[in-house]
């Protein structure tokens, strides 16, 4: 019989396999498979840029149906160097995404990101699409000026102590244009002064993450692992605008329209809007679109958890079905 939940994640489980992909001379890529290896390949995909991944990922998926993979980015979680934005861009990780495909010896996969990785997705799924089965995309990111204007500034409209302290951290005359002002810090020689202006971007983001405050996450998002990757890559993907032409990823949605995809999206999301998940819905109607009442950005509040466990068996039962009727 299906599993029926939807109001909680899958019981945590370990890889039962892990290595690290040499990509070029400069990054080698953390990453790691669990679940079940004879299952439908996914692809999970994190946020940031530079967040990387949590054993708790894992737990969208039904581990007896699906072969679930995670991995880091370059610059982020357990992958080296950490934070390092050189030879770092959008299509880089896209041609990572693939090399790790052709490693694995997974045929197609279906891809699931959040914030960050729903950007990534798009890219990858624009560019591949014959390597995915479908989508799973929450708190969706487009990586227009606008929105990553919103992040530096727009933001404080709701949390303006989170701004303040993120401004506070530059003197007044460099806050006409705190992008810069940051980014003199992220990517100078001192290093003390780097990972003290990625700690402030990274505790702004993590202050603003969910409707309802959770100092655990806050914590996380100050640490100095997850700061340096968050503060360093995003500031370094805003500079270039994600490496994309202005609306590219809308204008793309042909080469994947044909595909199944859920886009899941907290109607009190601060950090990236609704307004953006709704212009790609508008541009992907085919596409299945849920706004959860009750969340924020973060992917684990409980409506949003529940949310992209349903979706993600939403796929298992339909991929399942396919299978058992030889479709």
């Amino acid at each position: 019989m299906a599993d029926t939940r939807t109001s909680n994640s899958y019981p945590p489980i370990e890889p039962y396999r892990t290595g690290m992909l040499p990509v070029d001379d400069l990054h080698t890529l953390y990453w790691e498979e669990s679940g079940n290896p004879q299952g439908v390949p996914v692809l999970f995909l994190h946020g940031g840029p530079g967040s990387g991944t949590s054993p708790r990922h894992r737990q969208f998926f039904d581990p007896a149906h699906y072969r679930i993979v995670l991995f880091d980015q370059r610059g982020a979680g357990k992958s080296t160097p950490l934070g390092e934005w050189r030879d770092n861009t959008t299509w880089h990780l896209v041609a990572d995404i693939e090399r790790l495909r052709a490693m694995l010896g997974i045929p197609q996969w279906l891809v699931f990101g959040g914030s960050w990785g729903s950007t990534l997705a798009l890219a990858y799924g624009q560019a591949h699409p014959q390597a995915c089965s479908g989508f799973i995309l929450r708190g969706i990111f487009l990586c227009t000026q606008a929105e990553i204007d919103w992040f530096l500034t727009g933001m404080g409209w709701f949390f303006p102590h989170a701004s303040e302290q993120f401004a506070g951290l530059v003197p007044e005359a460099e806050r006409h244009d705190l992008l810069a002002a940051y980014s003199r810090r992220l990517f100078g020689d001192d290093p003390a002064e780097s990972l003290r202006a990625a700690r402030h971007w990274s505790s702004y983001e993590g202050s603003c993450l969910q409707l309802l405050p959770d100092p655990d996450v806050h914590q996380k998002y100050d640490s100095p692992d997850v700061a340096l990757g968050i503060g360093r890559l995003e500031a370094h993907y805003f500079r270039h605008q994600g490496f994309f032409e202005p609306d590219q990823l809308l204008r793309g949605i042909d080469r994947i329209r044909h595909l199944p995809a859920v886009i899941v999206q907290g109607r009190y999301d601060v950090i990236c809007p609704p307004a953006t998940a709704w212009r790609l819905h508008q541009a992907w109607p085919q596409a299945r679109f849920q706004i959860v009442e009750d969340a924020g950005h973060a992917a684990f509040e409980p409506g949003t958890e529940a949310a992209l466990v349903a979706a993600a068996n939403q796929f298992r039962d339909q991929q399942s079905f396919q299978r058992s009727h030889g479709t």
